[in-house]
Parts: structure tokens; sequence; C-alpha cells
């Protein structure tokens, strides 16, 4: 059975990641159960730089397979913004309704067709003797101009998806991952994942 660890401490996240992956043979371990895991300082100049430091840091820490991810909101009419600082956009310390209302508030006037944006997840695997996995997958969508739904959390009450007609947040959980960036992206890691223990087992027999 493979181990890995989450590196993260977003709850929200590490259920999203466990519902996509909890039909593998593997040993999920979070933050809770894996003492006090390092806190990694997202300072990267790109989400993929941001996933790479939490995965190759928690990795070398624990001294397991580690998986990360960084995720941003990329809005086209301004200019691909917040992006990577998509978590602190209000503020460092910003709560998610701060940065709905600041990225609202920034929009306020702007016709729906160039409210259009897009949620790019990466996801890192790093192996304890420094192999690195990539995953990558982007959901299309827009802007609403008022906040929808009572799931996900971040930006999901304002990102609508056009072809269901509603934001992220008026999905739950499996819904949610059949359809989003990151779900997708999880997808490609449980594929990853699922080959390693085939390879491991036919070496094993």
């Amino acid at each position: 059975m493979i181990d890995i660890v989450l590196a993260t401490r977003n709850k929200d996240k590490i259920s999203e990641i466990q519902q996509v992956l909890g039909n593998l043979s593997v040993r999920i371990h979070t933050f809770r159960d894996m003492g006090d895991l390092p806190i990694v300082k997202e300072d990267g100049r790109s989400l993929y730089e941001n996933a790479l430091k939490k995965a190759k840091v928690i990795s070398s820490w624990t001294k397991k397979l580690t998986l990360a991810d960084d995720t941003g909101l990329e809005v086209d009419f301004l200019g691909k913004k917040p992006g990577v600082f998509s978590a602190r956009f209000s503020s460092e310390d910003a709560t998610d309704e701060e940065n709905n209302e600041k990225l609202l508030s920034l929009l306020s006037g702007v016709p729906r067709e160039k409210r259009k944006a897009h949620f790019r997840c990466v996801m890192v695997i790093s192996f304890p003797e420094g192999r690195i996995e990539r995953f990558e997958s982007i959901l299309d969508g827009e802007i609403t101009t008022s906040a929808k739904g009572k799931h996900g959390f971040g930006y999901d009450p304002i990102f609508f998806v056009s072809e269901l007609k509603k934001t992220l947040a008026e999905l739950n959980i499996e819904e949610k991952n059949k359809i989003s960036h990151r779900g997708k992206a999880l997808k490609k890691v449980y594929r990853f994942l699922e080959e390693i223990e085939r390879v491991s087992i036919e070496n094993i027999q």
C-alpha cells in the first residue's frame, strides 16, 4: 500500500482530495496525523513554484510521497489576476468573503461577456528520493455579480459554470469533483498512483 502525505492544512481541499483518491489502495496522511508539519511560505512567482516548494519540503520532512497543489483564479478582464495571489488577493490574511468582495467590486459594472475567468490547478507529487511529477488542469467559467451557493470554498460562490448554469458553490463535493479544475487534476493523479500501485504489485509477485 502506498503512503501519501497531503501538503495542505486546508480542510476543504483535503476533503476533495480524499473523495477522489479514496478508492485507491493508498494511506492518505494529513496534518492531523503527521504531527507538526512545517508551514511552507507560498512565495513563488507561479502556481507551480508554490506547489513544488510545498511538496518538496513536506516530502523531505516526512520521508514520504507527498502531494501538494496550488490553485489560482485568472480573470481575463483583470489581466489574469489574481492568479498566484488568489488566496491573499484582498490582504495577506484575507478571508474568502473579503477576496470575493474585492473581486466583485473590481468587476462592478463590467458586462457579462467580459467576466470570463479560469480556475487553474497545478499539482505536484514529490518522492523522498527527489523525483517530481506535475499535473495540471483548467476550468473555464465566468464571474457572477453576487455570491450563490453554500458549498465549496474560496471563489466558488462567484464562479459560474455555464454548461451547468450553477456556481461551483451550488454543487456538492461529488458534483464539483466531476468537473472542477482540482477534480480533473486529481483524476490524473489517481491514474498515476494507480499505475505505481500496479507496478509495485507486479514486482512483489
